[in-house]
């Protein structure tokens, strides 16, 4: 064998070698359920990963929406699901599934960038530039933090994780965080805030939604709140039937699966039907028969139908600064004189509702509330009190 047969050779063992480790290099280490302690790296988890220009998620692992979601300071938000091999969630009509141990549900929060960089994020509905396939492009994004809800044999854990500003990996934050931001909307005006992680005892202020039971449940994976389409890779298809057809949900009836309105989709939905939804989701988990505010006489769960649960002409508990010295929770055709509308739009922490989970009024959110009451007939509730 002559030396230059010999350099091809070895050159050509060389370049195999490399494309191998090139290969191995790009598929990444599966999903890890840690059956209890608290890793405190994201990247434990192997749920999704990110290097600064892509969030990724790992195999197995199916993002999701809601048909109208929670308000959490106009964040935008790549919810995901993983469950171990064999095993599915069972279905139940009203209540979040009953998913098995070793389910990994993670949501990571994240704005759209504005111009002018740093801690400016856009104050935006539009998700256009927000995706790359089903994960995300952290050119055009900032991520905050990744919330993971993890079924354990002892029940749910609720982990945060922070994003560096690399992007590049996100710490566990157990006692919760701060993060400085600016919004910025589309006419160029700012406003300052400060975006609050939550404290484990926090994420419980919320996902502990029965007072009898004290435990943590997932809120949003519902029926009612998953019945939609989802743009996946290989085309659009219904939620409950993609997760069916992976194995992940079973027991899904072939009719009468409950769905919530999409808040903002006014050409498709009724003014009432997304109201009833944007109440369901971001007031029911509290205010509810079982809630930590069941007391308040105020039921919003989607089911409820009885106009004084609703806060129709119903009185306040508790007096106080909450109320803004108006009397009743709704007065019909009257936003402006209505407790509700009141608290909803401010960010006073001793009046605001909801109490947790944002720190800036959610305009759109208010406006819709009272475009609801003030379509209501109107009436005096003098007589009702």
């Amino acid at each position: 064998m002559t030396i230059g047969s010999m350099r091809v050779r070895v050159l050509g063992w060389l370049a195999l070698s490399l494309l191998l480790l090139a290969g191995c290099a790009r598929e990444p280490a599966p999903v890890r359920f840690h059956a209890d302690g608290y890793p405190p790296k994201l990247s434990d988890w192997g749920v999704v990963s990110g290097d600064g220009k892509r969030l990724v998620l790992n195999k197995g692992v199916v993002p999701f929406d809601l048909n109208t979601p929670l308000f959490s300071d106009y964040a935008h938000k790549l919810r995901t699901v993983w469950m171990p091999g064999g095993k599915a969630a069972k279905y139940r009509p009203e209540e979040a599934f009953d998913f098995p141990v070793g389910t990994i549900l993670s949501k990571t929060f994240f704005y759209p960038r504005a111009a002018g960089g740093g801690d400016a994020v856009a104050r935006t509905y539009d998700e256009s530039r927000d995706r790359d396939g089903q994960g995300l492009n952290l050119r055009n994004v900032r991520m905050v933090e990744t919330r993971l809800l993890v079924r354990r044999a002892s029940g749910w854990v609720a982990l945060a994780y922070v994003w560096n500003r690399e992007q590049t990996e996100a710490e566990l934050m157990r006692t919760g965080d701060s993060v400085a931001l600016q919004l910025v909307a589309e006419d160029g005006s700012r406003e300052d805030f400060t975006y609050q992680v939550p404290d484990q005892n926090q994420c419980a202020g919320c996902h502990a939604s029965n007072n009898t039971t004290r435990l943590i449940q997932p809120l949003g994976p519902k029926a009612r709140h998953l019945n939609r389409d989802y743009a996946y890779d290989g085309g659009a298809e219904n939620q409950l039937a993609h997760w069916s057809r992976l194995g992940y949900l079973a027991g899904v009836p072939g009719q009468g699966v409950p769905r919530n309105a999409n808040w903002r989709d006014a050409a498709h939905d009724s003014l009432e039907a997304r109201a009833r939804a944007y109440l369901d989701v971001n007031c029911a988990h509290c205010h509810n028969a079982h809630g930590p505010a069941d007391t308040s006489g105020l039921l919003l769960e989607i089911g409820s139908r009885d106009p004084r649960h609703l806060g129709l002409c119903k009185p306040p508990v508790a007096a106080g600064r909450g109320t803004g010295d108006r009397r009743y929770g709704i007065v019909p055709g009257k936003p402006d004189q209505s407790i509700m509308v009141y608290r909803m739009d401010s960010d006073d922490p001793g009046v605001m509702m909801p109490e947790l989970g944002r720190d800036v009024v959610h305009r759109e959110g208010v406006e819709l509330i009272k475009e609801w009451i003030a379509a209501m007939e109107a009436g005096g509730c003098e007589d009702k009190s």
